[in-house]
This record gives C-alpha cells, sequence and structure tokens, in this order.
C-alpha cells in the first residue's frame, strides 16, 4: 500500500476547530513525512449573494472583502508559524470563490491524499446543513475527509 499520506490539505476558515484541524495536519505531516499545504478560500461567493439581497452595497462589500483577505492572511500566518515549531514545510494559499468549489477543483490538482476539516458546529436546522461549506466539502471531496473534533487534547499534545 505504501506511504499512506503524501499530500495532506487543511481547510482554514479562521474557526477555533480549524486551528485544531491545522494542528492534527501539522503531526500527520510530520508523522507520515507528507507534504502540508494550509488553504483559505473568501467566500465571494456569498458576498455577491449578501449585495444581491440589499444587505451589503457594492462598497460595503469591497470593505468586508478586505476585511476578509487580512483574515485569511492572518490565519494562513499563524499555520506557517505553528508548522514552524514543528518543524514541518507548509505551504498556504489563499483562494476566493465558492468554498467547496474552490476546494474540489484544488484537491484534484494537488491530487491531495486527505483533506482535514475542523469539526463541524452545531447545525440548527435542515437549511444551515446544505449551506455548510464543511459539509459541502465533506460530501463533494475528490480524497478521504478527516473531520478533527475541536478537542482539548489535540492542544494539549500539539503544544508538548
Amino acid at each position: 500500500m505504501g506511504v499512506p499520506f503524501r499530500q495532506i490539505v487543511v481547510y482554514l476558515d479562521g474557526s477555533e476547530s480549524s486551528m485544531t484541524a491545522i494542528m492534527y495536519g501539522i503531526k500527520l505531516a510530520k508523522e507520515h513525512d507528507a507534504k502540508l499545504m494550509a488553504v483559505y478560500v473568501i467566500n465571494t461567493r456569498a458576498l455577491s449573494e449578501l449585495v444581491k439581497a440589499g444587505i451589503f452595497v457594492a462598497i460595503e462589500r469591497d470593505e468586508y472583502q478586505k476585511d476578509l483577505q487580512q483574515d485569511a492572511d492572518r490565519y494562513l500566518r499563524h499555520a506557517a508559524r505553528l508548522a514552524s515549531q514543528k518543524e514541518v514545510d507548509i505551504e498556504t494559499v489563499k483562494l476566493e470563490g465558492a468554498v467547496h468549489i474552490v476546494m474540489k477543483e484544488l484537491l484534484k490538482t494537488q491530487k491531495a491524499d486527505l483533506l482535514v476539516l475542523g469539526g463541524i458546529t452545531d447545525i440548527r436546522s435542515r437549511r444551515e446543513e446544505l449551506a455548510s461549506e464543511t459539509d459541502r466539502m465533506m460530501r463533494t471531496s475528490p480524497c478521504p475527509v478527516l473531520v478533527v473534533r475541536d478537542d482539548d487534547d489535540i492542544w494539549l499534545e500539539f503544544e508538548a
């Protein structure tokens, strides 16, 4: 069967659970001597829908998108620092678009062996379940998916 994982991709969305996922991904990459990529996708599709619905005007959308760009940069820098602490090489990637579509394409082009996601937040309705980007990525991923629960043990083990 060979090496189980050669290319691990971790999706970051800024949530605490995605930070747990990057820690777990770093540990996996180190254990399997795999390449590691952290990806943050700015959901421009959602921004466009907010403008169409009249929730944002164009200028607000632009300001919000700038804030999202800065958030993406901050989380990707944090992922790089965490990987550096464990002496793991990491590639950080910032993309834009409909998250599940962009991620599916990236996973194919990178020939990813594993997608690591943070835990799914509590979903209160069927509509939220259908709208959940994490849920959509799990359903459409061309590679195996590992969902990491946001667990203090992972944080403690990472820091050890």
